[in-house]
């Protein structure tokens, strides 16, 4: 008898235990569907940035870092941050890691900005989903992952990806706190927004919208206090640097007609940093599924609630609170900048405001997939994502979109037959300094050099003198046109002497000419 109750008693906890395994096993299926999109998300943003990293050629800026910024000696990296660049010291610090451990390719420079970039997604995930539910995490995901602007700034060896990262992760840690405000949550806030701040100045006019949210929520107001003096802290701590740097190198974007760089940010959002060539009819119609989304959203969280479910009713109310959250981050990181270049400080340029983009890209995103919106938002945010997409491989499919082919300019160029000397527009003088091998010099203004060979190289539209030989005795004996930049080689005899004021005169294009002159020649 006993033993029978035992195996009685056996039989009854295996009847137990196999309905709760069972929905154990059914709770972990369901959280595994539940992640397959941000995975799914995230592996198309890594193999749109990895797979084509080296496709393109470094530009200025970004030839500019190997060159002139990147020491063996960290401590010589952060002095010529501290005077050649305006940005704060966190990404120079990475990239210098990164050049120490991976050499100076373009993958390897590049690849920072690619991990920030794939980084950014599941935190645009963690956004959508604060702001409003699962709908929105998967839209502002996907957005992420395809908009061509940020697959651009992925796939550039400048600090750009950090920032769009950093900001992320401060807006992601922000909102949490605001839901939650424990000393947990407020101290990784001030974490990621002292990082952010560390990335870019830039993001200073976020964080202040942030930090006025905190402030005026009275549940948030006193625990935000001890994670907002201490973002203070890192702020101040950057007004030496600021000061060193003194805006070295941004004389451009004043010359930069303030009307066109604000209608330039619209523009980079809705078709990439190098969209203005596919004019504004591509333009117009990536935004129509924008606008007919945001209308749909906002029209869906503002009809009247009479008769509506109670849950239909709580759902809209939390997302149209994560909507004006988004939308106040967003005009915070715009408008602010905007102002202060009304006002004469005048660091406005579009790429700056790449933050920013973040809380746009979540307003959108919230706005497709409000409750109600049903198939039509989400029709219209795939057509969306589709227009992204299109545009991003775009890219790595015509040469017209990208940077300029400096690597295709070298490569192009026989050996020299002597002594060479280069003219080229001030942009092209780091990445023809790091693809020729920096073995390349200015010489001083006003005095001669001794060459063999002059290659001039310019864009369209060039000097009527393009093409004539730079001085006598010179012949030219080639004219290339490497993806838009245009070549032209001039060869003498023998060496012969060339001033450099006539060289820079002698320059094919309007833009500011350098002369670079290789160790070779005298």
């Amino acid at each position: 008898m006993l033993r029978q109750g035992g195996h009685g008693y056996v039989r009854a906890m295996n009847a137990l235990a196999q309905p709760v395994a069972a929905r154990r096993s059914r709770v972990a299926l369901s959280a595994g569907r539940g992640w397959w999109p941000l995975a799914a998300l995230t592996l198309l943003a890594a193999v749109l940035r990895i797979s084509t990293l080296d496709l393109q050629s470094f530009w200025y800026d970004e030839a500019f870092t190997p060159v002139h910024v990147l020491h063996p000696s960290l401590w010589d990296t952060l002095h010529s941050v501290s005077h050649t660049e305006n940005s704060p010291p966190l990404w120079y610090v990475l990239e210098w890691i990164f050049y120490r451990l991976f050499g100076d390719g373009e993958v390897s420079l590049r690849m920072l900005s690619a991990l920030a970039g794939i980084a950014t997604v599941p935190l645009a995930w963690g956004i959508g989903r604060e702001l409003c539910d699962r709908r929105a995490a998967i839209g502002c995901a996907l957005l992420v992952a395809v908009n061509p602007l940020f697959f651009w700034y992925s796939q550039e060896a400048r600090v750009y990806a950090l920032f769009a990262l950093m900001v992320a992760a401060a807006m992601l840690c922000f909102l949490r706190a605001l839901r939650e405000p424990t000393p947990a949550r407020m101290a990784a806030f001030a974490l990621t927004a002292s990082l952010a701040l560390l990335t870019h100045y830039f993001a200073v006019f976020l964080l202040a919208a942030m930090a006025g949210w905190l402030l005026y929520e009275r549940r948030t107001r006193r625990a935000a206090l001890p994670a907002l003096a201490a973002i203070g802290v890192v702020g101040l701590a950057l007004l030496p640097l600021i000061s060193a740097q003194g805006g070295h190198g941004t004389q451009w974007i004043g010359r930069w007609a303030l009307s066109s760089r604000l209608q330039a940010i619209p523009q980079y959002w809705l078709s990439g940093y190098s969209g203005s060539p596919l004019g504004h009819g591509v333009e117009l119609l990536v935004a129509l599924p924008v606008l007919a989304a945001v209308s749909l959203g906002l029209w869906r969280l503002t009809e009247p609630r009479r008769g509506a479910p109670p849950e239909l009713i709580a759902a809209r109310e939390r997302c149209a609170h994560g909507a004006t959250i988004a939308a106040t981050l967003t005009a915070a990181g715009v408008l602010a900048p905007v102002l202060l270049a009304i006002l004469g400080a005048d660091y406005l340029a579009p790429r700056n405001l790449l933050g920013a983009m973040i809380p746009l890209t979540a307003l959108v995103a919230v706005l497709a997939c409000a409750p109600g919106a049903g198939l039509a938002g989400a029709a219209l945010l795939g057509t969306l994502a589709a227009g992204f997409l299109a545009l991003s491989i775009d890219v790595d499919l015509s040469p017209r979109l990208q940077r300029g082919n400096w690597r295709g300019v070298v490569q192009a160029l026989p050996s020299a037959p002597g002594p060479r000397v280069f003219t080229v527009p001030q942009l092209g003088s780091a990445p023809l300094e790091y693809y020729v091998g920096r073995g390349l010099h200015n010489p001083p203004r006003g005095t001669a050099v001794t060459a063999r060979e002059v290659v001039e190289i310019g864009y369209s539209p060039l000097r009527s003198s393009a093409g004539r030989p730079p001085a006598r005795g010179f012949v030219r004996v080639a004219r290339l046109n490497v993806d838009g930049l245009i070549v032209y080689r001039f060869v003498a005899a023998a060496p012969t002497p060339l001033s450099e004021q006539e060289l820079r005169a002698h320059a094919i294009t309007l833009a500011h000419p350098e002369v670079l002159v290789a160790r070779t020649a005298s």
